[in-house]
């Protein structure tokens, strides 16, 4: 499963990309801004799965896909340095999707640009600064309700400790070589899918994108 955050483009604008041999896919976008895609691949899944968008979307940053034994959703946060109330209200429907979820035991996960970082140690010291947009102390608050609905933050379970453990680079000054940056995206999965967890790791060293991919394997 492919899940792509920030595509910029509507279905249309795609052309031969809209359409990928071997998976079932959705995009969600409009020009230039915004926009997110599911991609699932038809060796888990013959059939073409159920794609939702959930009503609180806006912006094309939510889809959700359900499988027989899980629901995915790509998801793409809100900046918040133009609205940041906006923000706020999206992190607070994105809790009543995961909450419902759990309410009804099916297992969720959640992929993408987050646009929060926990907690300090997902900031490289040089980009820390008094109550940033990211990093405020009501949004991070927003997110731990969030994940408080029977979700785990894959990577950061599995690194406990780590220091250096990023996923977003400002694009001057080399700084993804020398890995400043933030911790801002996430896979956010079930207890039940996170005990079956093998590996999440971020690819700091693919793609021209100012984000990395962060990859999670589970059996």
């Amino acid at each position: 499963m492919l899940c792509l955050q920030e595509i910029k483009a509507s279905p249309a604008q795609l052309g031969l990309l809209a359409d990928i041999a071997g998976y079932h896919c959705y995009w969600h976008g409009d020009k230039g801004y915004s926009g997110v895609a599911l991609l699932v691949s038809e060796r888990v899944a013959p059939d073409c799965p159920s794609y939702v968008v959930p009503p609180f979307d806006f912006e094309a940053r939510i889809v959700t896909a359900r499988l027989p034994q899980l629901a995915v959703a790509s998801v793409y946060v809100p900046n918040g340095g133009k609205d940041f109330e906006a923000k706020l209200r999206f992190l607070g429907d994105l809790e009543a999707f995961a909450a419902s979820h759990a309410r009804d035991g099916i297992p969720l996960v959640i992929c993408g640009d987050l646009n929060v970082a926990r907690t300090d140690a997902d900031i490289h010291p040089k980009e820390r600064k008094l109550n940033q947009i990211g990093a405020r102390p009501d949004e991070r608050a927003q997110f731990e309700r969030v994940i408080s609905h029977d979700l785990i933050d894959v990577q950061r379970t599995l690194n406990p400790d780590a220091t250096d453990l990023f996923t977003w680079w400002p694009p001057w000054r080399d700084l993804r070589k020398k890995n400043v940056g933030w911790r801002i995206d996430y896979v956010l999965a079930s207890t039940s899918l996170h005990a079956r967890t093998t590996s999440c790791i971020v690819e700091r060293e693919v793609g021209t994108s100012d984000h990395a991919p962060v990859t999670w394997t589970f059996a």
